[in-house]
């Protein structure tokens, strides 16, 4: 186990097996014991050493005189061959002093990925002169109470990391509480940006279903002077017990006028403010109240709903981290993202999607700009990882290629082996991907495309009919391997026609490659549909190619060329537009055929 700050799974649920008040043993799939808690060697009169690695029928299971049991006829290993729970409370177990211990019991396989590893074995001690009607009632009773406490423990631990999105995971904490835990339950939390303040995010009642929709929504302002059970919890780390004497005394402050309102709504006898909280801050709120008249809260109840207050805290803290990383990357992104230059009638788009976790943004990029002799180059690259660093090195990979191709008329393959000594050499980059590719031809055609491929997936031709091609000619190692392994590869230069009216595309792999798709069923997909959408214009080829396809995960990277018609723009042609491109300064407005999803795409060229 790590410290309080470890994974709930592994602190919480260890803490619940060693403090159960029933016993518990664990066996494998041969009925030899893996584990017990220590109510079961407390019980059993037994060292854990006695227990691990030993048969548990033949350890254990006793008839009434005393004598071994058949095998075949034990209930409890009768679980392993059926896989199905079961139950019962005439069972005799060995004490380590030789005496017999009669127990009630429950016996639930163990599974994992599907698959049987064993049966956990609950039990407890019922050998106290009492009716055996009312003992049998009395510990059913505490074995489903028991069962449905485990239960929403494993379904809190699955809530907290289910999602990254933080309202949604607290209404989802807030269900599972009612009515386990309370009749109803509320959360408040704190707000930044421009709605800094306090929000109630959540509110669940059992009896009144409405409650959520008219008691959620912006709240007052903490007070600094309030002494209420909200501003005591806002402030601190512990627990606040609220009691039929402190519901009676009148609110001191908005906020606490706004907290009471959910007990003249939903009423409340008693409640237990916690707060949702880290080592480093208070994060908000969680308000669990019972209506029951006579109604209280346990100090074991008390103990469970604070660790579960802390964890979800943890939960919020590492959200808020993970989306000022992914401000600041994505930021970083759209800031780097080229307006694209408009040669001849060529014509480019790109677009970018940003990933859905904070944690998967950073690495892709693509450009394209105009070098020395003319020529238009297009690049689509990713640069290995998938966090703020990820994007730092994107920065510096993309400004170290533009430095080196911009004004020198060498192919391809040279720029490329170029790029690679230096990332090497001058650059702490980590390995990257990339395509880098030179339009070459006269005005109004034909073009030609001359490019390198360093590990990065090829570029897909469509033409105007929508025959689609992966230009997988050109392939070369991935950038930052060759130089640093002193492997001697290097990148063949590939050419080929491009005809008249055709769709160039380059992509990175978050559109074609996924935790539930292969990149080979991801090419098929991409293939097929852009042959579909090939006689669509560019900027509605690229908005209906994602919306088909719709990635998920990982960020996303398009860069597209249109070809012109044969002969367009050639010297004479009163459609030729005039050679420009676009200045950086551009982007913030929208630069023509570049669009980051949310951003319109806007033409800020000046008419010819």
């Amino acid at each position: 186990m790590r410290d309080e700050d470890g994974p709930l799974e592994l602190g919480l649920m260890r803490k619940v097996f060693d403090s159960l008040g029933a016993g518990v043993l664990v066996i494998d799939t041969t009925g030899r014991l893996t584990a017990s808690n220590p109510r079961a060697q407390q019980l059993l009169g037994r060292a854990r050493e006695q227990f691990l690695g030993h048969d548990m029928h033949d350890l254990l299971h006793r008839g009434k005189d005393g004598s071994r049991l058949p095998r075949d006829g034990c209930a409890l290993l009768a679980v392993l061959e059926s896989g199905r729970p079961d139950e019962g409370g005439e069972e005799l177990l060995l004490r380590g002093d030789g005496s017999l211990l009669p127990v009630i019991w429950a016996a639930t396989p163990l599974r994992h990925e599907g698959e049987l590893n064993g049966v956990v074995v609950v039990f407890h001690d019922f050998s106290l002169h009492r009716d055996a009607a009312e003992r049998t009632a009395a510990h059913l009773a505490a074995l489903e109470e028991l069962t449905a406490r485990l239960t929403m423990v494993a379904e809190v631990s699955t809530v907290l990391i289910s999602t990254a999105d933080t309202p949604r995971m607290l209404n989802r904490l807030a269900a599972l509480l009612v009515p386990e835990m309370g009749d109803w339950v509320a959360v408040d939390v704190h707000t930044h940006g421009e709605e800094s303040g306090m929000r109630r995010v959540a509110v669940r009642s059992r009896d009144d279903r409405g409650a959520a929709r008219e008691l959620t929504g912006p709240l007052p302002p903490l007070a600094e002077s309030s002494g209420s059970a909200v501003a005591q919890a806002l402030r601190g780390t512990r627990p606040v017990v609220l009691d039929a004497y402190a519901l009676a005394e009148p609110p001191d402050t908005p906020l606490a006028v706004a907290h009471r309102e959910l007990f003249d709504r939903l009423g409340g006898t008693c409640a237990v403010v916690v707060p949702l909280h880290t080592r480093r801050q208070v994060f908000g709120a969680l308000t669990v109240a019972r209506t029951a008249s006579g109604s209280s809260y346990t100090e074991a109840e008390l103990a469970l709903l604070a660790d579960i207050a802390r964890r979800a805290g943890l939960v919020m803290e590492a959200a808020d981290l993970f989306e000022q990383q992914r401000h600041v990357a994505e930021t970083m992104q759209r800031q780097l993202l080229t307006p694209l230059p408009q040669v001849d009638h060529l014509r480019t788009a790109a677009r970018y999607r940003p990933a859905q976790r904070a944690a998967q943004i950073g690495g892709d990029w693509y450009d394209s700009f105009l070098l020395g002799d003319g020529a238009l180059t297009m690049v689509i690259g990713d640069v290995v990882g998938h966090d703020l660093k990820a994007a730092a090195h994107m920065a510096e990979v993309r400004n170290m290629l533009r430095a080196l191709a911009w004004d020198r008329t060498e192919p391809p393959s040279l720029i490329m082996r170029r790029l690679d000594e230096a990332m090497t050499h001058t650059s702490d980059a980590p390995m990257a991907t990339c395509v880098f590719a030179r339009v070459e031809g006269p005005s109004g055609g034909p073009w030609q495309l001359n490019w390198v491929n360093a590990g990065h997936p090829p570029p897909l031709l469509v033409t105007a009919e929508g025959r689609t091609r992966f230009l997988e000619e050109g392939h070369g190692p991935l950038l930052g391997l060759s130089s640093a392994l002193h492997m001697g590869l290097g990148w063949p230069d590939a050419r080929t026609d491009l005809p008249p009216r055709s769709t160039l595309l380059f992509y990175t792999d978050g559109l074609v490659e996924s935790r539930t798709r292969d990149i080979e069923a991801g090419l098929a997909t991409l293939r097929r549909h852009a042959s579909a959408l090939a006689g669509l214009d560019i900027e509605d080829f690229l908005d209906a190619l994602l919306e088909r396809i719709d990635p998920s995960g990982d960020d996303v990277a398009l860069l597209a060329l249109r070809v012109p018609s044969a002969g367009a723009g050639a010297g004479g042609s009163e459609e030729a537009p005039p050679l420009h491109t676009h200045s950086p300064a551009a982007a913030d407005r929208g630069a023509p055929g570049a669009s980051v999803e949310g951003s319109p795409v806007q033409d800020t060229s000046d008419p010819a």
